[in-house]
């Protein structure tokens, strides 16, 4: 920890601490007339040492049984609680620092659902629970929930709307809405995915996730309001030709929390819908399907994949033909891909040539926002997608789809 250059030294009389207080007051206003510039860099820190040194050793004769050190003083820490913030890039300054805001649809987290914790991009204290994170399709990143204090609220300087802010070193998150009715909690976090940074789950460490479930005060906290059973959310990946069809079916079946169309299983990096159109990359038109696991089962939204497209065919389905429209389930674990394998063995069993490509996931690949809810948005329903009651049980799909 950077230390004073200067000996200790005592403070003293009232005069002393009225001209402290004045060059703090002149010293803070030097820095907020700077427009180019966030907070004092550490640099600066030498200069204001010898601005303090110079007064508590005016103060120090008259006051012997005092021995306060210029590391004692609240500016003092502060300077040194920024100096371990991270170093933050121009854009990120510009809606960390500035209270901007990014463009809508293009920050990393908007269709980002992978388990784990949001942080602060510029302290790294945790924000969200990623169990929290719910599709609200304006434009960024909306949780219904924060981790027990980590975000604190203000008035916006529009006066109107409530800012939001990391409650550890005040950056500037977004806004937060109440009264929309997307979630039972009737709460969205609205926030900058450029404020934030995210940790998976299989890296998040045991103290982290400790001290989420533990309050300050050293009081018991709830474990469910604090964190989510991790179980709460699952992702399923699937690929029957148009995605646009395979989203409409999933959208509507029971606990689907949210689907995002894209494209896996290709090799191509950040590939756009024309890139993927050509055949070349490998990609298929795949749905993100993200499911409540106690209202729902990846058996029951497989069978829904194979009873709502046809998977006799091959690299084709209906009018749209090539590699992209195959028939494919990407599995995330073993036990899906053995769900899947034994689905697909029924249907042999039943007489079927399944086409269907049974394989691990890839990286997903979100597509252009046009894509995505395109037959709600639209009003317009499947060509290339029609139920039908393949297996022999009677599932929940065929009853929430009204067959």
């Amino acid at each position: 920890m950077y230390r004073s250059k200067h000996p200790r030294v005592r403070e003293g009389t009232a005069l002393a601490a009225t001209l402290t207080a004045v060059v703090l007051t002149m010293g803070a206003v030097s820095w907020a007339a700077r427009p180019t510039k966030a907070a004092p860099p550490a640099t600066r820190g030498v200069v204001l040492d010898d601005y303090l040194a110079a007064i508590l050793a005016m103060a120090a004769a008259n006051s012997p049984t005092s021995n306060t050190t210029i590391g004692d003083t609240t500016l003092y820490k502060g300077q040194e609680s920024y100096r371990k913030m991270k170093k933050l890039t121009p854009q990120e300054e510009r809606v960390i620092v500035r209270k901007g805001t990014e463009a809508p649809f293009t920050g990393k987290y908007y269709r980002y659902f992978e388990k784990g914790v949001y942080t602060c991009k510029r302290c790294g204290a945790e924000l969200f629970e990623s169990s929290t994170k719910f599709r609200s399709d304006c434009g960024w990143p909306s949780f219904d929930d924060q981790i027990p204090g980590a975000v604190k609220r203000q008035l916006d300087r529009d006066g109107r709307r409530a800012e939001i802010l990391c409650a550890n070193c005040g950056a500037h998150l977004g806004h937060v809405f109440v009264g929309e009715q997307l979630t039972e909690k009737n709460t969205r976090y609205c926030v900058n995915s450029i404020s934030m940074d995210f940790t998976p789950a299989e890296q998040r460490t045991p103290k982290s996730q400790a001290a989420a479930l533990k309050p300050d005060d050293g009081t018991v906290a709830n474990p469910q309001s604090a964190v989510r059973n991790p179980q709460s959310q699952e992702r399923a990946l699937f690929a029957s030709g148009c995605f646009w069809g395979t989203e409409y079916y999933m959208q509507r079946a029971p606990g689907v929390i949210s689907t995002t169309v894209g494209f896996t299983g290709g090799h191509t990096e950040h590939p756009t819908y024309k890139q993927v159109c050509t055949g070349r990359t490998g990609h298929a038109e795949t749905v993100e399907v993200i499911y409540d696991p106690s209202k729902t089962s990846y058996e029951k939204l497989a069978k829904l994949f194979f009873e709502t497209h046809d998977f006799t065919q091959l690299n084709r389905q209906g009018p749209d033909i090539g590699p992209q429209y195959r028939s494919a389930i990407f599995y995330l674990n073993d036990e899906q891909k053995q769900i899947a394998e034994r689905l697909a063995q029924q249907l042999r069993d039943k007489g079927y040539n399944v086409k269907t490509e049974i394989t691990k996931t890839g990286k997903f690949w979100p597509a252009e926002d046009y894509h995505q809810d395109y037959y709600n948005t639209t009003g317009k329903t499947p060509y290339c997608h029609v139920y039908r009651k393949i297996f022999d049980e009677q599932t929940a799909n065929a009853a929430a789809l009204g067959r």
